[in-house]
Formats: structure tokens, sequence, C-alpha cells
């Protein structure tokens, strides 16, 4: 029988330790915090979340990392040594992360919002389909591990690690990536090449379309580009129609400017505008989650938590010049 949460004193109390930014109520503010917090609260684990969530809040963890398959962490409790903790989740192969960056390369939406640093809803549907779930089905498969003498499963430590990793994705959801087997670095770097390469693929070889296609563009000579049913794609060298690309196809579906038009009406917009322009509506901490977490010589969570506190003030009005 293991021993119960009475047996033991209360935790060393700890300066400068990892302290949840949550102080009552739920913990985890992004879509994928809060759906790792869900996943972890159905599998019906009992009080220890409860008391481990305190320890998050009370700063007991001392450390937390996370690299691929793994996260440690050493918690404080009412021993003169930490526990180390370890929470192992398996980290997909190569081949999976292939099979899944080639699918978030094929589509505009994905790659814009990662680069971005963001992390769609949708992200987790796509990781699902191509049967790599970023988050965990049951248990299981879960590897816990802590050094408390508490034999349950989890103990408040590893609770409470799993609260700050929660929070950890809040300020840098590419640890949930990373814990699944890609960095940051490596997954970015990897779409870009992608998205590279899809880019040269569609673009026109070295057989003359490309100085035609400039050329209508430019009014230096070649085919225009018309409206009508041709719009859109062109003549090659055998006299079929391709399909135009780049700049070209934007300007596919606008009327041919006749050499006899009225000069003063060549600049005007061929539909209405709006009054306002449109705007990208973002959060406060969009460039802290595409800079990452910074490093310990400057600051460390701390400098980012400061900074996050900062952006959220004079997001909502509240700071002065």
């Amino acid at each position: 029988m293991s021993p119960g949460f009475d047996d033991y004193g209360p935790p060393l109390r700890v300066e400068g330790g990892l302290r949840a930014r949550s102080t009552r109520g739920a913990i985890g503010q992004s879509w994928w915090s809060r759906r790792f917090v869900e996943v972890l609260e159905s599998f019906a684990l009992g009080s220890r979340l409860t008391r481990g969530r305190a320890y998050a809040r009370r700063g007991q963890v001392l450390r937390l990392d996370v690299s691929p398959g793994k996260v440690t962490a050493e918690v404080q409790g009412s021993r003169p040594r930490p526990y180390p903790v370890r929470i192992g989740l398996a980290a997909y192969p190569e081949k999976v992360w292939r099979r899944l960056e080639s699918e978030l390369a094929g589509q505009a939406f994905f790659s814009a919002r990662l680069l971005a640093g963001d992390l769609p809803a949708e992200l987790e549907e796509l990781f699902a389909e191509a049967g790599a779930p970023l988050f965990p089905a049951e248990i299981g498969e879960l590897d816990q591990s802590c050094g408390c003498p508490d034999f349950a499963v989890p103990c408040k430590h590893l609770a409470a690690t799993f609260y700050l990793l929660a929070e950890a994705f809040d300020a840098d959801p590419f640890h949930l990536l990373h814990w699944r087997g890609r960095s940051r670095a490596e997954l970015l770097d990897r779409l870009r090449t992608l998205r590279g390469a899809r880019t040269t693929e569609v673009a026109p070889g070295p057989t003359g379309t490309a100085a035609d296609r400039s050329a209508s563009l430019d009014g230096s000579g070649g085919t225009p580009v018309l409206a009508g049913p041709g719009a859109g794609r062109e003549p090659d060298a055998t006299g079929a129609t391709a399909p135009v690309v780049g700049a070209a196809r934007a300007l596919a579906g606008l009327p041919a400017v006749e050499p006899d038009a009225e000069l003063d009406r060549f600049w005007l917009a061929p539909v209405a505008l709006p009054d306002r322009p449109p705007t990208l509506a973002t959060g406060p901490e969009l460039l802290l989650r595409q800079l990452g977490s910074p490093g310990a010589a400057i600051g460390g969570p701390g400098l980012a938590e400061r900074l996050r506190r900062a952006f959220r003030e004079f997001g909502s009005g509240g700071g002065e010049c």
C-alpha cells in the first residue's frame, strides 16, 4: 500500500522555482495547452492532480527540460534533495515526420501559421489523419517515473510537472512538437525547403517561356494576359495552353489594356476597394512565440514572462509612452 499524503510533511520552501502563471482555476491559455490538460484530467487520476497543481503554483518545480521522447524535471518535496521526474512519450521516427512535413508544406495555411510561431487548431486533425496524434490517447502511452517514495503514479511531483509542461506549451507551442521528435529549427527549416522546392517545380524552366511571361507583364512583347476563356493560360512551344504562374496569375482575370485607353483611367482599380484596408489580428505574444524561449544567460523563462506581461499591458492600451 502506498504511503498516504499525510505521511509526509509539507514541501520545503523554494526560492526561484518555476511558478505557474495561473494562480487559480484552470491552467493553460492556448488551445494546445488546454487540450493537453484536458487529456490528462480525462484519465481520472484523482486528487494528486489537484495537489500537483498546488505544487506548480508554489514554485516547487526547479527545472523542466523538453527533448524528443521525454520530459525531465526536478521537483522539491519534503526531503532535502529534489526528486528527479521523467515523463516519456513516444517520439515519431524520421519517416513519419517526413510524411507530416510533406503534408504541412503542401498547405500554405499550415506553413504560414507555423512559420509565424503558432499552432492552428486544425493541426491536431492533420496529425491524427497521418496516424501520428499530437496528444496521448491513454495513460499507458506516458512512461512516468519519480524518485519520491510515493508508489502512486502519477504522484503530486509528476502532476506538478504536467501542469508546468502545459504552461511551457503556452509559452512556446513548439515544445509539444519537440516532445514528439521535431525541434522548432528542424521543422521550420524543413518547411522552408519543401515550400521552396514546390515553388521551383511550378516555375517556368529554361525553355523560353519565362521570357515570354516576363514580357507579357512589362509590355515589352510576347502574348498579353487577357480576360475571357483563355485567361490564366498561354500557349507553350507546342501551341498548347499552359497555366500561368507567379504574378501573372493575379493579373489573369483583369481586362486587357487597349493601346487607345484613356491614360487618366489607367491606374483606376478594376473593382471598388474597401474604405479601410484589411488588418491582421494577432495576439500580443506572437513575437515571443516566434523567437522561442530566451536562454538562461539573458533571463530565461523569467524574462519571457516579464515581456509577456508587458506586451499584454501595452496591447490592452494600459501602457504609457
